[in-house]
């Protein structure tokens, strides 16, 4: 799966050229991105293995094949990749069992986006039932889709996610607003064409052309996301 090329930005029939908006999930609209971190040192620490701080920013947003892949080779751990992704995911689930603690900003967003009928899909590298889990605490009826790492064939850093859902909603990838915690999501997201607002969760994500980088989630609203979109006429 290829990007496509951005076609002339024309307004929608509501006067606002932005036709969907496509949301991270962890770290970005959940402050989860720190569970899965102590979740592999702690599995590690089983194994009889020590993770190093500076391979954080080496997993994080990744999907789930590339960094436990990586944090077997870096430690020569005895266990295979899919042993360690059922192993991962059953502590994440059981972490987030009771609540799914929200980022500053997260419930007023998807509120207004809802309020105003934006269609909004969740698009994240986790897999199907770790999203399933935490679409309960987000409340579901909020998106129009989710797309999983598990379920394309390419995920994250690919632009393959992105292009899926905006395909899905009918949108052009070029008149999608996408929100972002990491670098991974963030080429994903450039990748598939579409205009980004990252939020730095983990690791900086440095300035460029196109690209817009905020503190948190409290400074985005629906203005300040339709004022990324500019129409050609």
């Amino acid at each position: 799966m290829t990007s496509t090329v951005p076609a002339p930005v024309a307004r929608t029939a509501d006067g606002h050229a932005l036709q969907a908006v496509l949301l991270d999930m962890d770290g970005t609209l959940v402050d989860t991105e720190g569970f899965w971190w102590e979740i592999e040192v702690d599995v590690f620490a089983e194994l009889g293995h020590r993770l190093e701080e500076s391979w954080r920013d080496v997993v994080v947003g990744g999907p789930m094949t590339r960094s436990a892949a990586f944090l077997i080779e870096s430690t020569g751990a005895a266990i295979t990749l899919g042993e360690l992704s059922v192993l991962l995911n059953e502590r994440f689930e059981a972490r987030i069992a009771d609540q799914v603690p929200m980022m500053p900003g997260a419930e007023r967003l998807l509120a207004e986006l809802a309020r105003h009928n934006v269609p909004t899909a969740l698009v994240s590298a986790s897999h199907r039932r770790v999203i399933d889990r935490v679409l309960r605490s987000l409340g579901p009826e909020r998106f129009a889709l989710s797309v999983a790492g598990d379920e394309v064939a390419r995920t994250k850093p690919h632009p393959d996610p992105y292009l899926l859902a905006a395909r899905t909603l009918g949108a052009h990838p070029s008149r999608c607003a996408v929100i972002e915690d990491t670098a991974t999501g963030v080429a994903s997201a450039e990748a598939a064409g579409c205009r980004v607002v990252a939020v730095p969760s983990v690791g900086l994500i440095p300035p460029a052309p196109g690209r817009t980088i905020v503190r948190s989630l409290e400074d985005v609203d629906l203005p300040f996301l339709r004022s990324l979109i500019t129409p050609m006429n």
